[in-house]
């Protein structure tokens, strides 16, 4: 809003203005912010200016009117700054990337595609990178676009994201925003490239630091100043010194132990935002309190209003009081005053004497009933009201209810319920048409108390008797009505008004307004509260006035209804609200017989409100030829707490111009008055609302904190003391206190009357002359960063970019949400039908871009919405907190979201520096003067294991086999179970023995291979695969296991086993003749050239000799077989496996779980790498116990199959997936009654262990043991086991050994690598279950991942692992070929350097707990945190994708998957709608606030896909990197995608 409005308004006395003048003067202030030609110099002359105080009064000069010429620029000035702060953003469009819709969601097919980023940015001066030559792409060019786009908002950031040692926000020096940085993608910007994720809004560029000066200086625990170390350790080499200090520091006496030796660099301490010490301060002297005139109490003014009721409905009984309006603007009905009093006695009477029974009458005096009349009513409601007066009854009028689910309906329903009422008045006509239910009874609306519903009209009730006559008092403090009043939170409050204060309030009005007899008064506003009750219905039955009431449903049909009744009755007063006198305006065309000359008094009820004064400029230059005079207007404030707070009086003096304030916006944001400011175009201009009721005392006071008066020249909450005010919110005692009972304090602190005070909930201040001023509402004041706006001025500005075209002017909301730790504005429109995507999206850039400029504060979400969707208040209006609620719980549905979070959200904590590399000596120093612990533990050592095994004299598998089938010939080694739970087949070890001779005879003679080559078994989960398993080591070839094709998906499933079969070099691949067929099919031949496959052998017919021998390995390391697996990040990696490794692997499982032959254990895995193979194939042949093996694909048609089978067989071990815990948790959860009735027990069940190669779930896991309880499981036997590509099996529960801990650490110290345990429930702590015990053979020591030196107990690093059963090296990596050999290999780089290591890949810490061992020791845990290549570092941290992924699926119920990853530092986030397509908006706000509040990041783009679309591998693990690449390929066919700025 300019100031140049502020230099406008604000001509000296003296000059009347004319229009070449007001052009010059224009010129000269917009100037600086138009195009400049060439050559012209831009300075502007120097105004000095003083801070107002009461003396500099001149600056309120009361303008003299100058004739209708120069008026219209008046009005629209806010709309004139508006445009020329955006023509100073240099017209160009903003170099933000359009979000992308799907077609369905696009109403208009307006564009030809997903929406490509706009490109074209940049104008001619702008040197951008793309020419505008190249125009706009088409969506064929979209991938390229999208990467295209994120590498120019990053300016081709090649920094990789590990090296942000030190933050660079660069960028030239002005480039505050965002928006800004993106469109300036000069070539010649040699500056660093900004990380768009630690974006700030000081552009501090730090210098890394060199290598030998002492580390910043972090906070410190104690005082421990002279700590100064790096991570954990003296920065220089030069320990001795550091150690020195070290020990003087523990020297020191009194010191509180160190939690912690290292300095504790992780508090993410979020950033306060420290107060510009250039800030405007208030400097004026004290205010002092005004008083309005003296109520001058005329002698015929009546004791009370139901008197002046009785003495004009007796003496002038044929006087119009009220003529009511149908919808086409005749007069529908005249209520006159004689049948006003007669009808109010009859409802009076019936009310007393005809609810309830004589000895119970329902309904007693000082009782509150209800009034529930719709808008084009008023005669029936005032009626009842006046009815309500005379039989001593409270009134509650309220709105209609017009269904049970009304916006705010609930809410007005818990306020009759406090009100205790019980009945509800309402007329014929709306009781007809409330919602009935069949048996016609109204039905309870929600949240509403039983109401008996009683119409008033006459021909329904009783006639009074001749004696009876209501009782007239003089007006006293019992409650007269109540009137409903709705907070920011949507709550609703009944402030009572006593009979005393309604009646002085009336007066009050009457002397201010001047009001006479018989006057004729026109009224649009609402008739049941606020201005519209207090001149329409009550002061007008005072004085005997006619009111003519336009209903707002005939204002919908003319506007200009009100002005036509105005001439047509020579109407002396007109009650209107901005916002019909806008209308007016919209529908005026030139009506000839307008003239409202006879209007003395236009009654502006929103005077308050800052855009009123447009409205009313607007409508007084237009109207002025139709005899409208100036000084008519009279804007006036008023608050249900207070009544009418300040109206302008009218005068006959048309000389005495208006006052008007020209604020300086900045300084409103700090609560200052300034008159002027040098942004000239952030200017507020206010009209005043005149001046203090007479009768009343005002001053304002600090809106928060003691209520100590304002200086002359700060803005305050204005305060009322008077009697014509409410006195109480009804039943809540605490909050009338605050409200209505304020003592304002001078500064010396002395209250400043004896009276208290009311808060009238405006903001404002008294200016010169007692004038009043208001600039805005507390309900609509929103703190961001320390600095207040006003929800009205927001919307004024956004109101003032050319709106018309693209939303509803009335249908705004703006309101804060808070997210991290401060308010975040939201703006809320409702979008026009016809306005397309792009022009949509076009002008939400420039509302940005406009209230940026003007308010200088960030918007954090604009949002449109279809039209007439957002919830109205019975009048029309935006239900503002029922809006916000939609928009908080994710159901606002809109068509167009933009959100800013990387320019509003300026107190994120400071990115993490890394801290230079420290030596392996002041490590160790550093962990002993802590005490602390190295990172390491082992299970149980192998030497020391007395067992009877007789399995260990065998150093092969295959010899085991052939020992069990001589010695235990007829023992079952496996049993499968088919969908209905029955054997499908099952295997003893003699049977087994022989059909592994059969097989290797059929590779040796059919496939004529050697020893030594490689063999595919492509099978079904089954005992064919075990026996193909055995057959290959009997032939002495390699077996390679390998998931078959899925026959309903073989395009994407033959591909990955042909590619095993290829990456393996498999000589030949056994399966079944099922699949055999499969591969040869028309499917098979489209999916992969069929032609290349190797060798096929269908092993369903065997041959049926016996092999002359069976092979038998040379050497114990020679290879056994490969175990392919494809990883999260979508490798495809295959590990050796040794026969030494693999008959160590079965004993350290043996040994563990206590198997041997006599027990049962039931498996229900996948069998094809890792554990799950080795249980399945290996572990019964080693130990000699039964295996009943449960495909997990059978639970798909059979839930119960597993956990059934597991009762049947009173199974003690078990082992599962997280996929099949998953399906039992959601496809069971209702039915355990039923299987309970089944039998179903679990109580046998010792051990329930769940193969995984990741962090354990916990909620699954928790979910899973609580489901199953009442079944008998005991919540201790589930756990969850460790594997990775370099040893298969590190942690396994097994039987003995203490349960699997839970710790709940801190999520904000993982971010920095280190790991501090918190208390369960404390912010920011994330449960971690211990991974099972370490298996017997197995060392394992914490490394840091970078320098491979040891970690102390506290530290998160890589878990490093030793072990006999470690896999020998990587077959062959498909995928990336540079994986080094260290994986196998590695040593650490200092203290134990001997050791050989395998590196897990895993991030995880371990922690002695205080439990022990079986063998007496105290219990090492390891916990996992989540593998190295999914971490992903933002801002110099270290972020798991799963912790951010459960947080987003947490945001909103339609959420059912999501997966994260980074792209060039920005955070990608997808999630899975489970909902309409018209939810997709809905979640963008919701991820973004929740990613910001719990993780400290912004997110950059948020995409939502359809179910399934996010790729999962067979163990349910996420394929984040394949969903990246479908992303950047734009293969995902998203919903929307939405790119946060």
């Amino acid at each position: 809003n300019s100031t140049v409005v502020a230099k406008l308004m604000v001509l000296p006395l003296s000059s009347d203005i004319t229009q070449k003048g007001y052009e010059k003067k224009r010129s000269k202030l917009i100037g600086a912010y138009l195009p400049q030609p060439p050559g012209v110099d831009q300075a502007l002359p120097q105004e000095r200016r003083t801070p107002v105080t009461p003396s500099s009064s001149s600056r309120y000069h009361r303008r003299r009117s100058s004739g209708s010429r120069d008026e219209r620029y008046r009005s629209d000035v806010h709309t004139e700054a508006v445009q020329a702060a955006l023509a100073k953003h240099k017209e160009r469009k903003m170099a933000v990337p359009m979000p992308s819709k799907r077609r369905s969601l696009v109403v208009q097919t307006s564009m030809d595609a997903y929406t490509p980023p706009d490109t074209s940015s940049g104008s001619e001066d702008e040197g951008s990178v793309q020419g505008d030559s190249q125009g706009t792409p088409t969506s064929s060019q979209g991938s390229i676009n999208m990467e295209h786009w994120i590498s120019q908002a990053i300016h081709g950031s090649t920094t990789s994201t590990t090296s942000s040692s030190s933050t660079q926000s660069g960028g030239s020096g002005a480039a505050h925003r965002l928006a800004d940085v993106m469109a300036q993608t000069h070539i010649e910007n040699h500056s660093a490239p900004p990380d768009v994720t630690t974006y700030t809004s000081e552009h501090s560029i730090q210098v890394e630091r060199p290598q030998g000066s002492t580390a910043r200086v972090a906070p410190k625990y104690g005082n421990a100043e002279l700590m100064e170390t790096g991570d954990g350790v003296p920065v220089s080499s030069r320990v001795s010194a550091k150690i020195q200090q070290l020990v003087n520091t523990l020297k020191r006496p009194k010191r509180p132990p160190l939690r912690e030796f290292f300095v504790d660099d992780f508090e993410e301490l979020l950033e306060v935002q420290q107060p510009d010490p250039n800030q405007p301060k208030p400097e004026g002297a004290q205010m002092l309190a005004m008083r309005g005139e003296q109520l001058g109490v005329v002698t015929n003014w009546p004791p009370s209003l139901e008197a002046a009721l009785q003495r004009w409905g007796t003496i002038s009984p044929k006087a119009p009081c009220l003529t009511t309006m149908d919808t086409n603007g005749k007069p529908l009905y005249i209520l006159t005053y004689g049948k006003l009093w007669t009808r109010s006695m009859k409802v009076a009477y019936n009310i007393l004497h005809k609810l309830g029974t004589k000895q119970e009458p329902m309904v007693r005096p000082g009782d509150r009933v209800t009034l529930v009349f719709p808008n084009n009513d008023p005669a029936a409601f005032m009626v009842a009201f006046y009815g309500c007066l005379l039989a001593e009854v409270v009134p509650v009028p309220i709105e209609v209810p017009l269904t049970r689910k009304d916006a705010g309906s609930q809410q007005i329903g818990f306020l009759l319920g406090s009100c205790g009422v019980t009945v509800a008045l309402t007329s014929d006509a709306c009781h007809k048409g409330l919602p009935k239910s069949p048996t016609g009874e109204i039905p309870q609306f929600k949240g509403w108390p039983k109401l008996l519903w009683f119409v008033t009209e006459s021909k329904h009730l009783s006639k009074p008797p001749r004696d009876w006559f209501p009782h007239i008092k003089d007006a006293n403090n019992d409650t007269a009505y109540i009137e409903y009043k709705t907070c920011k939170d949507g709550s609703v409050l009944g402030v009572t008004v006593t009979r005393i204060a309604l009646l002085t309030h009336c007066q009050a009005l009457t002397q201010a307004c001047g009001y006479t007899e018989a006057e004729t008064i026109v009224n649009v506003l609402d008739f049941k509260k606020d201005v519209g009750l207090w001149h329409g219905i009550l002061t007008s039955v005072m004085n005997m006035m006619h009111v003519i009431s336009i209903p707002y449903s005939l204002m919908k049909v003319n506007p200009l209804s009100w002005i036509q009744k105005v001439c047509q009755y020579k109407a002396k007063v007109a009650c209107v609200k901005s916002r019909d006198m806008h209308w007016a305006l919209v529908a005026h065309r030139d009506q000839r017989d307008i003239n409202l000359s006879s209007l003395r008094m236009l009654i502006v009820a929103d005077g308050a409100n800052p855009w009123s004064i447009s409205s009313c400029d607007a409508f007084l230059n237009v109207f002025q030829s139709k005899g409208l005079r100036q000084e008519v207007i009279c804007p006036c404030a008023s608050s249900p707490e207070a009544l009418t707070v300040a109206i302008r009086r009218p005068t006959d003096d048309s000389n005495q111009p208006p006052g008007r304030g020209v604020l300086s916006m900045h300084g409103l944001t700090y609560g200052v008055i300034r008159v002027d400011s040098e942004e000239k175009l952030s200017v507020l201009t206010v009209q005043d609302v005149g001046l203090v009721m007479p009768g009343a005392i005002m001053c304002s006071v600090k809106p928060d904190g003691i209520p100590q008066l304002c200086k002359t020249d700060e803005i305050g909450e204005l305060c009322v003391c008077a009697i014509a005010t409410g006195t109480s919110y009804y039943g809540l005692s605490g909050m009338t206190k605050n409200t209505f009972e304020v003592f304002p304090m001078t500064s010396s602190g002395g209250p400043i009357t004896e009276y208290p005070f009311i808060r009238t909930g405006l903001l404002g201040f008294i200016g010169p002359g007692g004038l009043v001023f208001v600039i805005g509402k507390m309900d609509g004041l929103m703190v961001v960063s320390g600095r207040r706006h006003n929800a009205d001025d927001i919307v004024a500005t956004a109101l003032a970019v050319e709106p018309m075209k693209f939303v509803y002017r009335g249908r705004f909301a703006v309101f804060s949400v808070s997210v991290l730790h401060d308010e975040r504005i939201v703006i809320v429109a409702e979008q026009r039908p016809d306005s397309t995507e792009e022009d949509s999206f076009q002008w939400m850039s420039r509302v940005l871009q406009a209230i940026d400029s003007i308010h200088q504060v960030g918007v954090y979400c604009l949002a449109l919405v279809p039209a007439n969707t957002l919830p109205k208040t019975p009048l029309g209006g935006i239900h503002l907190s029922e809006t916000k609620q939609l928009f908080l719980e994710g159901s606002l549905h809109p068509c167009n979201v933009l959100m800013c979070p990387h320019t509003c959200v300026t107190n994120l904590p400071k990115p993490r520096q890394k801290q230079p590399e420290i030596g392996p000596a002041s490590v160790m120093v550093g962990n002993l003067v802590s005490g602390k612990r190295i990172a390491q533990a082992s299970g149980r050592d192998l030497g020391q294991i007395e067992d009877n095994d007789q399995a260990r004299k065998f150093l092969f598998l295959s010899e085991v086999l052939q020992w069990r089938a001589q010695t235990t010939p007829d023992h079952v080694l496996y049993t499968l179970l088919n969908c209905r739970g029955t054997i499908a087949n099952s295997l003893t070890c003699v049977q087994l023995h022989k059909r592994a001779e059969k097989i290797a005879v059929m590779l040796m003679e059919r496939g004529h291979l050697q020893d030594g080559d490689h063999v595919a078994l492509v099978y079904p989960p089954g005992i064919d695969l075990i026996a193909a398993f055995y057959g290959c080591l009997y032939a002495g070839c390699v077996p390679i296991t390998v998931r078959p094709p899925h026959p309903q998906n073989i395009a994407t499933t033959l591909p990955t086993v042909k590619m095993i079969v290829e990456v393996s070099r498999s000589a030949c691949l056994m399966t079944t003749q099922l699949i055999c067929k499969l591969l040869r099919s028309r499917e098979a031949a489209a999916a992969v050239d069929v032609r290349t496959w190797p060798p096929v052998l269908d092993t369903d017919d065997l041959p049926k000799k016996r092999p002359a021998q069976i092979y038998k390995p040379s050497n114990p390391e020679t290879l056994a077989y490969l175990d392919f697996s494809v990883s999260t990040t979508g490798m495809l990696a295959g590990v050796k496996m040794s026969h030494a490794a693999t008959s160590a692997f079965c004993r350290s499982i043996k040994l563990q779980c206590e198997l041997y032959p006599s027990r049962e254990v039931a498996i229900c895995l996948d069998p094809y790498c890792g554990l799950g193979f080795v249980l399945w194939c290996l572990c019964s042949v080693y130990s000699g116990h039964q295996s009943i093996l449960i495909p997990p694909s059978e639970l798909e048609t059979n839930p119960a199959l597993w956990l059934l089978a597991v009762s049947q067989y009173k199974v003690r071990d078990t082992f599962c997936s997280y996929s099949v815990m998953e399906l039992c948790t959601k496809g069971l959860g209702s039915q355990t009654e039923s299987l309970k009735a089944r039998g179903l027990d679990l109580s046998r069940v010792r051990t329930c262990v769940v193969v995984a190669e990741e962090r354990p779930r916990i909620a699954l896991t928790q979910s899973f043991s609580k489901l199953f309880k009442d079944l008998g499981l005991h919540p201790r036997a589930v756990s969850t086991s460790l594997g990775c590509r370099v040893n298969l099996a590190i942690c396994l529960q097994g039987t003995s050994g203490p349960d699997p801990t839970t710790v709940y650490v801190d999520m904000r110290a993982l971010r920095h690598d280190r790991v501090r345990l918190v208390e369960r429930g404390s912010p920011h702590s994330l449960p971690l279950m211990e991974s099972g015990k370490i298996l017997p053979g197995v060392r394992i020591i914490i490394a840091n991942p970078e320098t491979k030196g040891p970690l102390g107990d506290s530290h998160l690093g890589e878990i490093w692992v030793h072990s006999t059963h470690n896999a020998s090296g990587y077959f062959t990596i498909y995928g990336d070929e540079s994986l080094q050999s260290d994986h196998f290999n590695s040593r650490l780089s200092f203290g134990d350097t001997q050791t050989i290591w395998a590196r897990t890949g895993y991030l995880g810490f371990l922690r002695r707990t205080e439990l022990t061992d079986a063998n007496g020791e105290r219990h090492d845990a390891l916990y996992v945190v989540g593998a190295l290549d999914e971490a992903m570092e933002l801002r110099g941290m270290r972020y798991h994708p799963i912790d951010i992924e459960t947080s987003v699926i947490r945001a909103h119920k339609s959420i059912t998957e999501c997966a994260v990853f980074t792209w060039t530092n920005l955070l990608v986030v997808v999630v899975e709608l489970d909902g309409s397509e018209q939810e997709a908006l809905d979640l963008v706000p919701l991820v973004t606030n929740v990613v910001l509040e719990e993780h400290y990041l912004i997110v950059g783009v948020v995409v939502v896909v359809d179910i399934g679309v996010i790729p999962i591998n067979s163990r349910g693990e996420k394929q984040r990197m394949h969903l990246r690449d479908g992303f950047l390929a734009d293969q995902l066919d998203p919903i929307y995608v939405a790119y946060n700025m």
